[in-house]
């Protein structure tokens, strides 16, 4: 049913196999996307964020945004989408507790 598949690494630029097993594990997870990176680049990805998306040395990334809603600079833990709106801190605590008001 699958078959081996070269991939070119988009870090690196070095091809690598996409095995019929490694597909058949992806399709079993449900995962729709191939993978991008070969084992190394990933691995060495992996190597340099923790678990919380911090860097090996511990620091965040921040990216700059401008609020959506009172259109101050902020900086968010994300990478911000033309099509998704981004708030400072302050909107996004005042939006959750509207949202938990109206639940009620």
């Amino acid at each position: 049913m699958y078959k081996d598949k070269t991939i070119v690494c988009k870090d690196c630029g070095q091809s690598f196999t996409f095995t019929a097993r490694e597909q058949e594990f992806f399709a079993e997870k449900g995962f729709t996307n191939e993978p991008q990176r070969c084992k190394a680049c990933r691995d060495a990805r992996k190597a340099s964020h923790n678990a919380n998306g911090n860097d090996k040395d511990g620091h965040r990334h921040m990216y700059p945004a401008v609020c959506a809603s009172c259109g101050c600079s902020c900086e968010v833990p994300f990478e911000p989408h033309d099509d998704r709106p981004v708030y400072c801190n302050e909107c996004f605590k005042k939006m959750k507790q509207n949202k938990g008001n109206s639940d009620k």
